[in-house]
């Protein structure tokens, strides 16, 4: 459940970090590098924010996940061919819902916006579910082809009619092509390396060195080959480098399978143990985003060193759930030291152009927050008060698309959002407008997910 609520979290503070309001709150409120009030990118401006730490934390959970589902297809005997043609499979889909969702938003359908654009968005949400949702393994085979089918064919034709010749392959949902990408690239190697971690950790190594690389000399081949791709709307190998928070957590996973193979009661592991080491993986994470977004570096490799040695010593000893908590947070303090340690290289830690700082960092902060969701979801088992991260992180795609074309259209055509101003007149204001669309969009989730109304690809 620790993995579930990981990638709720990451889908929820996407979807907060995109409805609070822009310009009147405070800098660490958005990504450090579009700070307010105008928002204009800065790409020389360094630091760190919990926004920065969004995407990194979802790409961690996919890595995590591998294990899970390949990992236990490649158990059961499922032929390796099989398993990279459905690699490539989820990237085709991916990629269809990356263009599809940026098609039915709004804002591209129309402007001025009127109450038709709504009602295309609601209509697009609607198919999506013909198109994603899990349907029950009892119903016929023909069913399972013929529903997809039939969603795609009405979805075709409501994108032909909205946008005819001004549909382009080269407007798509970033965040979701990025993924796509990542999906296949990660998979793809992780079906070949399933029984050989050392390749991985190889690999990882020789897409560090690619970029690094790459960004010294932007004439050498290293350069060539990262922008090189005959279908630029659908894959860019640049997008390799997000590999370097993937491949880590294809490690997280194989210790969370194992420890649920291994272990069926933990009387071993204290609470106040389990409740020390939650602590310090937040205080972790929250003394990583206020040093580097404030840019006290040394001050933050102090506490940094302080609370990496606190955990250790807390996990150093003991059996069950303190075990994988030992193996989790012994690579959470290799990633950050590794972050850390490249931080004034590429002049400090970045979001965009993404940095080596970046994604060691934050690949380190993603195992830190496993732990402790894994104390409060696995050890504690607060499952009614983390429900809310855990369904929404085990049907994704519905939260990352409910406020755009589910709920933005609804108060639209009955006029709620006439009164949105309201949110404009203070930061606190601002930042309630975020809260409530967000509290919004796990409600519709919780809503599906409860019902078996799950999209996959």
């Amino acid at each position: 459940m620790a993995l579930d609520a990981l990638r709720g979290y990451a889908i929820l503070t996407m979807v907060l970090s995109a409805t609070v309001v822009y310009g009147i709150l405070p800098g660490w409120m958005y990504h450090a590098q579009v700070p307010p009030p105008d928002h204009v990118f800065n790409p020389n401006l360094p630091g760190l924010t919990w926004v920065d730490l969004v995407f990194p934390s979802f790409l961690f959970a996919l890595g995590a996940a591998l294990p899970f589902s390949v990992g236990r297809k490649h158990s059961q005997g499922v032929a390796t061919w099989r398993l990279a043609l459905n690699a490539l499979w989820r990237g085709i889909k991916l990629a269809f819902f990356a263009i599809v969702i940026q098609h039915l938003y709004p804002y591209m359908t129309g402007n001025p916006q009127c109450w038709s654009n709504w009602v295309i968005a609601l209509i697009g949400f609607a198919l999506l579910f013909a198109i994603f949702v899990r349907l029950p393994s009892r119903l016929p085979e023909w069913v399972h082809k013929a529903v997809p089918a039939t969603g795609v064919a009405a979805m075709a034709a409501l994108l032909y009619a909205v946008h005819g010749s001004d549909f382009s392959l080269s407007q798509s949902n970033i965040i979701i092509l990025i993924l796509a990408n990542v999906c296949v690239s990660a998979t793809l190697l992780y079906v070949f390396t399933i029984n050989h971690p050392m390749a991985r950790i190889a690999v990882t190594g020789a897409v560090m060195a690619l970029f690094i690389s790459a960004n010294a000399d932007a004439n050498s081949w290293t350069a060539w080959l990262l922008h090189f791709t005959s279908a630029p709307w659908l894959y860019q190998p640049r997008y390799l480098e997000y590999l370097l928070i993937v491949i880590p957590g294809t490690f997280a996973g194989e210790m969370l399978l194992k420890h649920i193979a291994n272990t069926t009661t933990d009387t071993a592991t204290k609470p106040a143990t389990a409740i020390a080491i939650a602590a310090t993986a937040l205080a972790l994470v929250i003394v990583n985003l206020c040093c580097l977004y404030t840019r006290v570096i040394v001050l933050n490799l102090v506490l940094n060193a302080l609370l990496l040695i606190v955990g250790y010593c807390l996990v150093r000893r003991g059996e069950g759930y303190t075990a994988l908590w030992r193996q989790l947070w012994t690579c959470a303090a290799a990633m950050v030291a590794l972050g850390l340690c490249f931080e004034a290289y590429e002049d400090g830690i970045k979001k965009d152009p993404v940095t080596v700082s970046y994604l060691f960092t934050t690949a380190g902060l993603s195992f830190a927050t496993l732990v402790l969701l894994s104390v409060l979801t696995d050890y504690f088992r607060l499952h009614r008060s983390t429900a809310f991260l855990v369904e929404s992180g085990q049907n994704p795609m519905v939260a990352y698309v409910a406020v755009d074309l589910a709920i933005y259209p609804v108060l639209n055509l009955l006029g709620v959002t006439r009164w949105f101003g309201v949110f404009y007149q203070s930061p606190w204001l601002g930042a309630l407008q975020g809260f409530i669309l967000t509290s919004l969009a796990v409600a519709i989730t919780m809503f599906f997910t409860r019902r078996k109304c799950v999209w996959r690809t």
